[in-house]
């Protein structure tokens, strides 16, 4: 993990006031800062910037945030990418869909400089603790490495956006274990960040597309578990 010294963070959103507070509050602790005013321009400018984390808009002219950050997602350069999505809609209709977009958090405006700045120093916390954790899971015919944020199912390798990795990953170093959603909200996206519920499904599903139904088993009314069976 990066320090802050050289975290790089693009800022993405149309109103000039909201770029400025940010923009202000994050140089002020020692981060690199890019900003562009529409989805569109955003990935223009990640492509030479390459942030560490994007703070982005929701509803936004030309490209609005969601059809950036799937487009994003798309790309191997911003799977790792912390996305972090800024808006004023609350209704839980936009969660799900900033989520299920590939969106790592959700934060809604007015924006408090103090509390971005604690999340921002949470994601660095939890990528610490992931250095130091095995780096590689053999399990259940699949091989989950760590360095690579990859995993392997015998000759094919999946690469998967840094949430559906993290919450893969967690699941399998403790096979047949059942967790909550609430644990696995606790545990992927940390207590001091707010998230539904739904999330956990969401990327559940993602997950399961990709790396084959039989791995995570739900567990009615309780949670999920990584199946060995």
């Amino acid at each position: 993990m990066q320090t802050a010294s050289k975290y790089k963070i693009l800022i993405v959103d149309d109103e000039p006031d909201i770029v400025e507070l940010l923009h202000y509050n994050l140089t002020r602790e020692g981060y690199e800062v890019a900003q562009a005013d529409n989805g569109k321009r955003a990935i223009e400018v990640a492509q030479a910037f390459k942030p560490d984390v994007i703070l982005m808009d929701v509803m936004m002219p030309v490209m609005d945030g969601i059809a950036a950050c799937r487009q994003l997602r798309e790309m191997n350069d911003f799977k790792q990418t912390h996305i972090i999505f800024l808006t004023a809609r609350a209704e839980e209709f936009s969660e799900v869909a900033a989520f299920d977009a590939g969106a790592d958090d959700f934060i809604t405006k007015p924006i408090k400089p103090r509390a971005l700045l604690s999340r921002l120093a949470a994601f660095a916390r939890r990528d610490a603790q992931q250095d130091e954790q095995e780096q590689t899971i053999d399990i259940a015919g699949l091989k989950i490495d760590r360095t690579s944020f990859a995993v392997y199912k015998g000759e094919q390798k999946i690469t998967l956006p840094k949430k559906e990795f993290e919450l893969l990953a967690f699941l399998a170093s403790t096979p047949n274990k059942v967790f909550t959603r609430e644990e696995l909200l606790n545990n992927i996206w940390g207590s001091d960040v707010y998230v539904i519920a739904r999330t956990v499904d969401v990327h559940i599903r993602k997950v399961r597309e990709k790396v084959g139904e039989d791995h995570i088993r739900t567990i009615k009314g309780v949670g999920y578990k990584f199946n060995t069976d």
